[in-house]
């Protein structure tokens, strides 16, 4: 089954069309901005530019990057607050003329995971880490998500929000060297290993993709992988989500 697979995030809205039986991409990744403000209108209007661009009719899966509740933004991260409340499956699919369905952007990267990537046939607890404008987490057990976990809002021990801390966003904006933020990152998934102690972590986003540049800085018990999928896995999870939701 085809399905466009949309990821919302805080700088871009990116999409293809995937192969949910195999979980790959039978289109090039198209990639546009993410509008500022990024509100629910906005957001909206660039996933119809998406949808138009792939001359699309077909269900859509959305990665998006809050906490959603049968279709409803509960929180809203890196984007418009108006986000809140809104009933986002509703306002997407007018927008588009085509069923939409919005997952939480990471529960979206760690399904990609679970179904086709490092984290199939995985026992025990996994967490998957989204590496991007901000830290989003993903957390199953024996292969079944605990949704909207967004454990990247956990406040660590020197105070700070982790995801202000240890962001890929955050190393940008403060120039640090891989290993200076590799440094700050071990100290969140020490965080997050002394309170749910994985069997194995799995890293997505765009950061996923330099794992050689800060791997050594990390000093967790748990293995860590970057994801199968990498910077594709919300893509993919998305439209794996839609799925579920069309059968």
């Amino acid at each position: 089954m085809h399905i466009l697979g949309v990821d919302i995030g805080g700088s871009g809205i990116k999409g293809a069309i995937v192969d949910t039986i195999t979980g790959t991409l039978i289109t090039e990744r198209h990639r546009i901005k993410t509008p500022r403000p990024a509100t629910p209108e906005a957001i909206a209007e660039v996933l119809a530019q998406l949808v138009a661009h792939f001359n699309w009719s077909g269900p859509v899966g959305c990665g998006f990057p809050a906490a959603i509740q049968h279709g409803v933004a509960k929180t809203a991260s890196n984007i418009s607050k108006s986000f809140i409340g809104c009933n986002i499956d509703k306002l997407f699919s007018e927008t588009t003329h085509c069923p939409c369905h919005a997952v939480n952007d990471a529960d979206a990267a760690g399904m990609a995971e679970i179904h086709f990537g490092e984290g199939a046939d995985q026992s025990g607890v996994v967490m998957l880490i989204t590496i991007g404008t901000g830290l989003g987490t993903a957390l199953f057990t024996e292969g079944k998500l605990m949704p909207n976990t967004e454990l990247g809002h956990l406040f660590l021990e020197n105070g700070a929000p982790a995801e202000h801390y240890a962001s890929d966003a955050v190393r940008k904006s403060e120039d640090l060297s891989w290993k200076t933020w590799g440094n700050r990152f071990n100290t969140y998934l020490t965080f997050m290993e002394r309170l749910f102690w994985p069997d194995l972590i799995l890293l997505g986003g765009g950061a996923s993709k330099k794992f050689d540049k800060f791997k050594s800085q990390l000093t967790v018990q748990t293995p860590v992988k970057p994801a199968a999928f990498l910077n594709q896995a919300g893509i993919v999870g998305a439209a794996l989500y839609a799925k579920s939701k069309t059968i």
